[in-house]
Parts: structure tokens; C-alpha cells; sequence
């Protein structure tokens, strides 16, 4: 039963999300007697910087794990970011510490390498597409160039932010190539998909999978469906894939540690989880 005493996590979402996250985190948390909650909360953008504020004055609020469309947003509400974040230019955590300040991070990328390298993919010197520039796509970005890949390409159909990611990393990152403005997906080692396309039925396959090799790794972000089109059509190319919930698994512990409860294992995650795998 939850009490005035229940230690909550806010889930910060669109409303029409799907919410995954309660669905792993409070079944480990009643596994381990642990007294806390991830609670769904669908936002709209243009309500969400009001709330947050009022949010953290709650007395038993711990948290917050920050989903599309908000993360960019974050990034301007809490009162310090992780280096991480700031390289990510949006945060996907929030930690009420105990003088009430908000301190922002960014797991997403991180989830995402861990995943990928979980499955044999070597990363230091490889050539990386990223699709997308938002919260997730700057994260991921961030994350594969803190993990030594060679070469970046980046795309999105939104100029200005997909530029600004390509400068934070080549101040960070300055032996990194980083280019921008071609989503031609031949040649690279690995291609992910950090846009939202694939959550709607009959969206489009974000790049031409004809134009890549059996060898590339495709990644996806999308979390609605396990095997999104792209990654159907990858895998009817022979490509190895990573689905969207990959990343969710492996972003977990990390998001345990940050928030004080302590660690788990991915594989301890999916034997309690509510997700259907």
C-alpha cells in the first residue's frame, strides 16, 4: 500500500505514451522490499515547466525519470547537470537532494552503448550514424562518442539542433569526425534510429535499409512495438538490431544507483518485469 512515507518516482511523459518504466521498476522494488513507486504522469508540453516546480515540493518525492517530449526542456529547470547531460544538452533524470536542489542526468545513451555492447559490438573506432537530435538522439550521440567510435555522422530534418550537437561534440570530443546533413546509410558500422518515427502506425522507415550492409547494427529507440518496421526490415537484411526496450533494461541500474536504491542486473529486471518479452 502506498503511504505519505512511499518514497515516489515521477514518470514524465506525453499523455499518450506508453509508460513502460512502472512496469519494470515496481515489481523490483516489491522483489526487494524496497517502500517506493514509479508513478506514470502524462504531461503536455505546454503545462510541464509550471509543474515540475510544484512537483518537487512534494515531501516524499525522491525523482523523476523524464521522457519525449520534455528532456530538451529539463535541461533549463534543474538547478545542475551531470557533464553527461550538458554534452547531451537534456536530461532524462532528475534527483531531489537533500537541500531541495534538482540535479539532472542523462542515461539514455548510456542504456543504449551498454546494450549494443552486451551483444559482442566493438565501438572504439567505428563509423556511427545517429538519426535524430532531440533529448535521446543528443544522449546517444554523446555516450558513442564517449565510447571511442571514429566517426559520426548526424541527421535531422531540425538544422539548428542537429548543428548545435555537432559543436558540443567536437569541443568535447575533438579527435571525433562529426558530419552532418546526409542520412545515406551505406558504409556505417552502426545506424540508430533516435527519431520517433515508428511510434505511429504507417510511419515511414526513417533511412533506405537497401543501402546498407548485413553486417550494420541497427538500434532503435522506439518502444512501442519490439520490432519496429525499420527493424523487421533490418533483420530481413540479415543485420543484427537492438530493440527499444534493450535500452530501457540496461539504463535501469543506472538510474537505481542515482536514485539511492542501489543496483541490478538486467537479466534480474526482465525476471520480474510486467512487459511482455
Amino acid at each position: 500500500m502506498i503511504s505519505g512515507k512511499t518514497t515516489l518516482i515521477a514518470h514524465l511523459g506525453y499523455p499518450t505514451e506508453g509508460f513502460k518504466a512502472p512496469l519494470i521498476y515496481n515489481p523490483w522494488f516489491d522483489e526487494n522490499g524496497i517502500d517506493a513507486v514509479v508513478v506514470p504522469m502524462g504531461v503536455l508540453p505546454e503545462d510541464y515547466k509550471a509543474l515540475l516546480p510544484l512537483l518537487f515540493r512534494m515531501t516524499n518525492i525522491r525523482g523523476a525519470l523524464v521522457t519525449m517530449p520534455h528532456k530538451v526542456t529539463t535541461a533549463a529547470l534543474v538547478d545542475e547537470m551531470t557533464p553527461t547531460a550538458r554534452i547531451a544538452g537534456a536530461c532524462n533524470a532528475i534527483l531531489k537532494r537533500e537541500d531541495g536542489t534538482l540535479l539532472g542526468d542523462q542515461f539514455d545513451g548510456a542504456g543504449f552503448v551498454r546494450g549494443v555492447q552486451r551483444k559482442g559490438r566493438e565501438l572504439k573506432g567505428a563509423r556511427v550514424l545517429v538519426l535524430g537530435s532531440g533529448g535521446v538522439g543528443s544522449a546517444i550521440a554523446a555516450s558513442l562518442a564517449g565510447a571511442g567510435v571514429a566517426e559520426m555522422a548526424l541527421f535531422d530534418t531540425a538544422t539548428p539542433s542537429v548543428e548545435a550537437l555537432a559543436a558540443r561534440l567536437r569541443e568535447h570530443y575533438p579527435a571525433l569526425r562529426v558530419t552532418t546533413g546526409s542520412k545515406d546509410p551505406a558504409g556505417f558500422d552502426l545506424i540508430v534510429n533516435a527519431t520517433p518515427l515508428g511510434m505511429k502506425d504507417g510511419d515511414p522507415i526513417p533511412f533506405d535499409v537497401e543501402r546498407i550492409a548485413p553486417t550494420t547494427f541497427v538500434g532503435e529507440v522506439v518502444m512501442k512495438a519490439e520490432y519496429t518496421p525499420l527493424l523487421r526490415a533490418a533483420k530481413d537484411k540479415g543485420c543484427p538490431v537492438q530493440v527499444g526496450t534493450d535500452m530501457l533494461y540496461e539504463m535501469i541500474p543506472a538510474y537505481l544507483e542515482f536514485f539511492g536504491f542501489g543496483t541490478a542486473t538486467p537479466e534480474a529486471l526482465r525476471a520480474v518485469s510486467r512487459i511482455k518479452q
